[in-house]
């Protein structure tokens, strides 16, 4: 009986930790492109998903972009630099494709957003303004 009852406790504690680490879902996921051309470019997502993240060594990166499903622009970013951090909460739910410029290569992958775009409480607006203030 005893053997029982810790069995149907190990169980029932073993779903309870399953259900509590599916809600954390992922807000994207990225499939690389894989090409020896694009080698160069990491591109890869944060630790969040919430970001990508994309340094291409000694070459510049000149342009990202983006467009989804219907055939969209949701992101349009000239950098000029050699590594940048795109955010991806301002997406829609989807495939994306992104296209990320140096000159003379367009090295192409996708991102998937899992999640619907974020909507910002009061409070994080007001942070990310401050933040953006301190800057200038």
């Amino acid at each position: 009986m005893k053997k029982t009852l810790v069995v149907l406790t190990i169980a029932c504690s073993g779903l309870l930790c399953n259900r509590a680490n599916a809600q954390k879902k992922d807000f994207a996921l990225i499939e690389k492109n894989v090409n020896i051309t694009a080698s160069d470019l990491f591109h890869d997502l944060n630790k969040t998903k919430d970001t990508l993240i994309l340094n291409s060594g000694d070459k510049r990166i000149r342009n990202v972009y983006s467009i989804n499903t219907k055939y969209k622009r949701e992101t349009q970013e000239y950098i000029n630099a050699n590594s940048a951090k795109v955010p991806l909460t301002h997406l829609s739910k989807g495939k994306h494709i992104f296209v990320v410029e140096q000159v003379p290569l367009k090295i192409i992958f996708v991102v998937r957003v899992l999640q619907d775009r974020k909507e910002f409480t009061t409070r994080e607006v007001e942070t990310i303004t401050a933040s953006t203030n301190d800057k200038k």
